[in-house]
């Protein structure tokens, strides 16, 4: 059946099971970063017993692997299985995420558990970058932002409900409960995908060295180095939401499940309007996200001592987060020229190497004794960054289109 073919019924039945996926996906990446102190204090205890923060930064490198997972994993994969059906692949890639998530669960050691989370990362930026191609031909021509806002609903609501309720799991029966939880999301998601996910023939013109053409383009380069950089100064923040919680602005241990719905909520709102805003302008949607994203952070930096401030100023860094990350992934599919499927994954390579990025430059600030408000600081420059890549980028495109007459993003080569 081709997805255009489906009736209405069938193709909410499809983009559901690939929401459940990334559902998993958002509770996965984001939970660990909500008990870090947990994750530290159980894996790292002689450290912990001498230097608290320097646990809580050290475990950070959880998170930085992870999302090194999905660097790596997100082009290789997406451009192997480019050319097999893309229902198959997401198949695959689920059952992938359920046994990597799995081996966190059993893993003993820090180690361990790293690698675990190395290998859970893998298939996360392919499965969200086919499926995002997979609700966009769902939902038909003329609204590809919706359906990358569409596959990242699933994100958006883990942060609502999954994140803040695996934290309170985690935080009272113990941190490997959440990562239990989340495998069992997976299996759930490997079966309604097999059951609901329409066939789509693949393209067996696609090989993977027919897609690594993509990277020899520019923008595609620009619009990576946007999506790393900036992004890098949310997970700055992001990464160390717990102790900012209880350590910068003093508030009780149950406060941190409380902030992660109010990040939720803001990330969930932000999706939607990033779908929207995205189609309609894409440049503006990224100029001004990202302008706005700087302020905040430096909001942050100042204000985060106070619970009060910090919460709903929490909520608006999440909510421009969110705008962006659809943005960013249209702009790349833009730029991609025929290389869609790696291209869509790309993004969330990009995105995780912010979230690397940004957890390694937070956890060496709070490492080094600058306190927990120098990740918002340390944020902000690099959402003043991307914004500096962006602004170059368009640029760069003004300049081509000025000289060739042309305007045809995807020449831009």
């Amino acid at each position: 059946m081709k997805p255009s073919s489906l009736s209405r019924g069938a193709a909410m039945r499809a983009l559901l099971s690939l929401a459940i996926g990334s559902f998993g996906i958002g509770m996965t990446e984001f939970v660990a970063m909500g008990l870090l102190p947990n994750i530290a204090q159980d894996l790292l205890p002689e450290l912990w017993a001498q230097n608290p923060d320097e646990a809580i930064g050290r475990a950070g490198i959880l998170v930085s692997l992870y999302a090194l997972g999905v660097v790596l994993g997100a082009p290789t994969i997406a451009g192997l299985v480019a050319r097999f059906p893309r229902h198959r692949v997401m198949v695959g890639l689920a059952i992938a995420l359920t046994l990597g998530n799995g081996l966190a669960v059993v893993l003993p050691t820090f180690e361990t558990v790293g690698l675990a989370r190395f290998i859970a990362g893998l298939p996360h930026g392919a499965y969200f970058g086919i499926g995002a191609l997979v609700a966009s031909d769902v939902l038909g021509p003329g609204k590809r932002a919706k359906g990358v806002a569409f596959i990242l609903t699933g994100l958006t609501i883990a942060n609502v409900v999954g994140v803040p309720a695996g934290t309170f799991l985690g935080q009272h029966v113990g941190w490997r409960s959440a990562f239990l939880v989340v495998t069992i999301v997976f299996a759930l998601a490997t079966v309604c995908i097999a059951l609901f996910v329409p066939q789509h023939a693949g393209d067996p013109e696609r090989t993977f060295r027919a897609e690594l053409r993509v990277f020899r383009r520019p923008q595609v380069w620009f619009a990576l180095a946007t999506g790393a950089i900036g992004f890098g100064g949310f997970f700055a923040v992001y990464s160390y939401i717990a102790p900012v919680v209880t350590e910068r602005a003093g508030a009780p241990e149950w406060m941190v499940p409380i902030t992660l719905v109010v990040f939720g909520l803001g990330m969930t709102i932000g999706n939607l309007l990033g779908g929207v805003f995205g189609d309609r302008n894409l440049r503006l949607t990224l100029l001004v996200g990202l302008a706005a994203m700087a302020v905040v952070l430096v909001l942050l930096a100042v204000l985060s001592f106070s619970i009060w401030l910090l919460v709903p100023l929490s909520f608006v860094m999440a909510l421009l987060s969110s705008i962006l990350s659809p943005a960013i992934q249209t702009r790349l599919m833009e730029v991609a020229g025929d290389n869609q499927s790696i291209a869509a994954a790309l993004n969330h390579s990009a995105l995780n190497i912010g979230n690397s990025l940004g957890a390694f430059l937070g956890g060496l600030v709070i490492a080094w004794g600058w306190g927990f408000a120098a990740p918002s600081w340390v944020g902000a420059g690099l959402a003043v960054l991307g914004l500096g890549i962006a602004l170059a980028s368009y640029a760069v495109q003004r300049r081509y289109h000025t000289e060739t007459g042309s305007v045809r993003v995807r020449d831009l080569a």
